[in-house]
């Protein structure tokens, strides 16, 4: 089993910043991606940043510019880093991790428990 650890999040006001880290533990043989969604209440949970084992980077439109995900392999971490918050970042935010726990065995797709994240105005 593959467990996330989320740590990170909180209140700030508009133009602040936050960071967001996820470790992942457990029996992992690879890990494929990992990456944060988040979702506000009433909507759908949707993809803010997700970066693979080639390192290549997707982000959702909305936070191009001002959001900045890495990850370490060799810790199995990801990290997010908000700059720039507005109010309509406000929203519970997840971390995801894909990969394979042996090299015969299926992928797996964990979630953390969620982080808040609020933005006052």
């Amino acid at each position: 089993q593959v467990e996330l650890v989320e740590s990170g999040g909180g209140l700030v006001q508009a133009g602040g910043s936050l960071s967001l880290s996820c470790a992942a533990s457990g029996r992992i043989f690879m890990l494929v991606a990992m990456g944060w969604y988040r979702q506000a209440p009433g909507a759908q949970r949707e993809l803010v940043a997700l970066v693979n084992n080639g390192g290549a980077i997707n982000y959702a439109d909305s936070v191009k510019g001002r959001f900045t995900i890495s990850r370490l392999n060799a810790n199995k971490s990801v990290y997010l880093q908000m700059n720039s918050l507005k109010p309509e970042d406000t929203a519970v935010y997840y971390c995801n991790a894909r990969g394979y726990t042996n090299y015969d065995a299926p992928p797996f797709d964990s979630w953390g428990q969620g982080t808040q994240v609020t933005v006052s105005s």
